[in-house]
């Protein structure tokens, strides 16, 4: 009994829209490892291969995503999202259920989940993970029905952490920062970046394109990517954030293509790179922005999260950025080369603090 007082076990679960969620449980993770915790990882598919590479000694179990589809075209996106609402809902109950099953089978304390809604409990401490507490769209009565609407799934569980900074310097913008704040408790973390800046890496790569995010985007972008490519006479990396591929594709000397780098090899490639482009997911985002890097964001047609993001940033000139539809890849390089980035000064995560007073809450059960 002891033991079990002094490891609390705590299940994470992250998003499977991408691989952003599951990026960003990474440090979450390994801050709780400090702790001494025992950590149970629920997900599927590409993020589960992802989690399994940084973290081989835990325990998993599976947990079926959401699987939502996107469109190849933008403007069908929202009407597509609205047709699997039904099946998300579904989703969420069936969640819901599992975790009332396995949290006595695992003999679960705790469950930090990554967007996924189902996973709160009435009996055990459970923390929702969001930066997007305002969800946008093109109308402002209809981001005020879905805030009611997520606000009523989030207010089920006991906590609400937002991996963004609680002050004016922030990342999210409206998107974190609501006018109306969710019922329970809310604590902003600070980005939640995998990687510490190293002051003193030395260029290696002109452009690094990091490629993630849903299909068929991921490979539409990616195919705009390769049709040019060989006119850049550059030092070049493309990451293609596909962990469950094995394919092995080669250009030239000049060009590297990796299908996956684990964190240890992303962190460094990032690093020695003079821009990176890449989508506007809010993961990526925290990344890139914490290592002060240049950068040249592509949202996905139709995500009006990832839009609105790359819109603010490109303002605040913070990033440059472009949509897909007027992208060209040698154009849209020479644009970025004239930009004027001014690239801002973040603070430091909060993340070993609220940790540190999570277990606490944890002890006094």
């Amino acid at each position: 009994m002891s033991e079990k007082i002094n490891k609390p076990t705590v299940l994470i679960a992250p998003l499977d829209w991408g691989l952003g969620h599951a990026t960003r449980c990474i440090p979450l993770i390994k801050a709780l490892l400090v702790k001494d915790c025992a950590i149970i990882i629920a997900t599927d598919g590409a993020q589960q291969i992802l989690l399994k590479q940084e973290f081989p000694q835990l325990q998993f179990i599976k947990l079926k995503g959401y699987q939502v589809k996107y469109g190849k075209t933008g403007w069908a996106l929202p009407l597509n999202i609205i047709g699997q609402i039904p099946k998300i809902l579904i989703s969420i109950w069936k969640e819901h259920r599992w975790l009332n099953k396995i949290s006595k089978q695992y003999s679960i304390d705790a469950v930090i989940s990554d967007n996924r809604y189902g996973l709160y409990h009435s009996n055990i401490r459970t923390v929702f993970i969001t930066h997007q507490l305002t969800i946008k769209t093109q109308f402002v009565w209809l981001e005020k029905i879905l805030q009611r609407i997520n606000y009523g799934f989030i207010n089920r569980f006991n906590q609400c952490w937002i991996p963004d900074y609680g002050n004016e310097i922030n990342i999210a913008g409206d998107l974190s920062h609501p006018a109306l704040m969710p019922a329970i408790p809310t604590s902003y973390l600070g980005a939640l970046g995998r990687f510490d800046k190293n002051t003193t890496t030395t260029i290696k790569y002109d452009y690094c394109f990091l490629l993630s995010g849903p299909e068929p985007q991921r490979t539409i972008l990616e195919e705009l990517i390769m049709k040019d490519l060989h006119s850049l006479n550059k030092k070049i990396i493309i990451v293609r954030g596909t962990p469950n591929n094995y394919k092995v594709i080669s250009l030239n000397e000049w060009i590297e293509i990796k299908n996956h780098l684990s964190q240890k090899e992303l962190g460094k490639v990032i690093q020695e790179s003079e821009y990176i482009i890449c989508r506007s997911g809010y993961s990526s985002l925290m990344e890139i922005l914490s290592l002060s890097k240049k950068s040249i964001l592509i949202p996905t047609p139709g995500q009006t999260e990832q839009i609105y993001l790359a819109k603010k940033m490109h303002q605040q000139q913070w990033c440059f950025s472009v949509e897909q539809k007027n992208f060209s890849l040698l154009k849209t390089l020479q644009e970025a080369q004239h930009f004027k980035f001014q690239l801002p000064s973040l603070n430091k995560t909060n993340l070993p603090y609220f940790i540190h007073q999570f277990i606490a809450t944890l002890s006094s059960k």
